[in-house]
């Protein structure tokens, strides 16, 4: 389940720049903390919220900000030779995406949980350009497969998707070995197709079934989002909106933001029609989480609402919890 943002801002803010960000590459662990320490400097320099990850397999992250700071990140991260050829996807937003900067050292940069994955060293799936992906996941001997969490998956995917109803990545391996596999025994289907997000989760999940000894593994290069970008909509094959990790909560196919929000409670996004419910109460619980907590999780929501609100009210920010790229 993500972080809940806290809530956007009301007042008016000059619109800002989003990037979304990963490199698969071999960072000494000992250089880390020295690199965390100078890529924070920069961010902070230039007004930039967000999360950045730092792992001895890479980095991924994802900021918002004024574009001269942004930008200035990103040339910091890219003047490391190792990351020079950073895979970046651009956006806007009406105002700061994010609450908070982090800089923070991991063990992986995406959790899949499988050390004996390193990028490095394991060749990873055919790279396939958002032009060319219709035509493949049209194919009736193509499995296309959403490796996203299960609550991205319920607000938006590929037409013909199979949902793998994972609630994070380190449940993939599983799913894998209990339903991938027997499934492709019994349809002996010529190509796997794998999309996520950005790219960097289906880089990943594909370099583990090669691992696996799958065979004829494809994923869409830049992900859903580079695919929204380039592809127009009369064309495309994408159905709802894309979920993503910061206070949009989702992108429809232009990238604007979506409909959706989050509950607050439990993080969880929301349609129009789930807010209508009665189980919703802003800031309190939804259809998702009635029942799941108690009345004194409950009245420290409501608190905590009241406390945004009037935040809201006097033109100041509520310092909630901030999202981290894609885990």
């Amino acid at each position: 389940m993500p972080d809940a943002p806290a809530p956007a801002e009301t007042s008016a803010a000059t619109e800002v720049l989003v990037a979304a960000f990963y490199r698969f590459a071999v960072l000494a662990a000992d250089d880390l903390p020295d690199l965390q320490q100078r890529w924070r400097a920069v961010g902070e320099a230039g007004g930039v919220k967000g999360s950045l990850l730092l792992a001895t397999e890479g980095v991924n992250g994802t900021v918002s900000g004024p574009s001269s700071g942004v930008e200035a990140l990103l040339a910091a991260l890219q003047s490391d030779p190792r990351l020079a050829e950073l895979t970046v996807k651009r956006s806007t937003a009406p105002r700061q995406a994010f609450r908070r900067w982090k800089v923070r050292i991991k063990r992986e940069i995406v959790s899949l949980g499988c050390p004996t994955v390193q990028l490095d060293a394991t060749p990873v799936g055919t790279y396939v350009d958002p032009q060319e992906w219709n035509a493949l996941i049209r194919d009736p001997d193509t499995l296309v497969i959403d490796t996203r969490n299960d609550y991205e998956v319920a607000i938006g995917s590929f037409e013909g998707a199979i949902d793998p109803g994972t609630g994070s990545f380190r449940e993939f391996p599983r799913w894998v070995e209990q339903e991938l596999r027997p499934l492709v025994a019994e349809r002996q289907p010529k190509q796997l197709a794998l999309f996520c997000t950005g790219g960097i989760r289906c880089e990943k999940a594909t370099a583990y079934l090669l691992q696996q000894g799958f065979e004829g593994v494809h994923h869409l290069q830049g992900g859903i989002l580079r695919y929204l970008e380039e592809i127009p909509e009369q064309a495309s094959r994408w159905q709802g909106e894309c979920f993503v990790f910061d206070q949009r909560v989702a992108v429809n196919h232009r990238l604007e933001p979506g409909e959706h929000s989050l509950c607050h409670a439990c993080g969880l996004p929301l349609s129009p029609a789930d807010r209508a419910l009665p189980s919703y109460v802003d800031g309190v619980s939804c259809r998702h989480c009635l029942g799941r907590y108690s009345d004194a999780d409950r009245a420290r929501f409501a608190e905590r609402q009241r406390q945004i609100e009037r935040a809201a009210a006097c033109g100041a920010s509520h310092l909630g919890p901030g999202a981290d790229p894609p885990t």
